[in-house]
């Protein structure tokens, strides 16, 4: 079945930036024509939250807290989705998870990526 990896984490200071990455295996090239796609963290002693979305209409959508300093975006030949993060703060520190809901009805996760600024 449809597989998620996260890649791209690692540990930052305060104001820089990071790009992460969540390559799609298994999946036909038209995954993102099928899939709405969607990258979400949890921070230690926090419940999972939304970050950002890409439907397969191209349609984004952030949180509040994340808005004007990340960008998500896909490439849809190599079935691999991309969050950009700028400007990151420390409560940006998180383990980052890339999650895919198409229409076939079936939901898909990544393993996580940590992302830690300090």
């Amino acid at each position: 079945h449809v597989q998620l990896v996260e890649s791209g984490g690692g540990s930052v200071q305060a104001g820089g930036s990071l790009k992460l990455s969540c390559a799609a295996s298994r999946v036909p090239k038209f995954f993102f024509n099928i899939c709405a796609v969607a990258w979400h963290r949890q921070a230690p002693g926090k419940e999972r939250e939304f970050v950002s979305s890409i439907r397969s209409d191209g349609t984004t959508t952030h949180a509040d807290s994340v808005k004007g300093r990340f960008t998500i975006t896909r490439d849809v030949a190599k079935t691999t989705l991309y969050l950009q993060m700028n400007s990151l703060k420390t409560e940006d520190t998180a383990v980052y998870y890339c999650a895919a809901q198409c229409t076939s009805g079936g939901n898909y996760w990544g393993q996580g990526t940590q992302v830690t600024v300090s």
